[in-house]
């Protein structure tokens, strides 16, 4: 009888073994190309949710109860990450007013005009100064001397 109950101990296992990821979709589609399509747009999902969450968490206070220390990040990286698989994906920045030519709306063709009309008024120089309160007033300037 010992030798009967180690048999059934010994029987091949049923070849219904559970399968991971890979084994369902090589199982699934036939194509290796279509396989490593569907397997790179997994992987560009898992980084946009990466991004997108580093992102967030980037502009939010967590809660002090969940014991998480505010992180001082530039977000400028991971935002060119989330921008770039977004542009996989086939999505595009929005444009601005002027249909997305990048310059606010104004043409080659308008620039040159007013440069044409502000040249015909006068030559003339703009200085724009950004600074605290500035005073130009005259100061003690010795005479100049006299000539013969």
């Amino acid at each position: 009888m010992e030798k009967s109950s180690k048999e059934e101990v010994t029987t091949p296992k049923s070849t219904d073994k559970k399968k991971n990821f890979l084994g369902k979709l090589k199982e699934g589609v036939d194509e290796r190309e279509e396989q490593l399509a569907i397997l790179s747009t997994f992987v560009r999902l898992g980084i946009l949710v990466w991004s997108g969450g580093i992102l967030t968490l980037a502009y939010i206070a967590t809660p002090p109860a969940w014991g998480i220390p505010e992180q001082k990040l530039d977000p400028t990286f991971i935002a060119s990450v989330f921008t770039g698989v977004l542009a996989t994906f086939g999505v595009q920045a929005a444009k601005g007013k002027g249909g997305g030519n990048g310059s606010n709306g104004v043409t080659t063709a308008d620039l040159k005009t007013l440069i044409e009309t502000a040249a015909q008024v006068a030559p003339s120089q703009t200085i724009r100064l950004e600074h605290a309160p500035l005073t130009i007033a005259p100061t003690n300037y010795p005479e100049p001397p006299k000539e013969p």
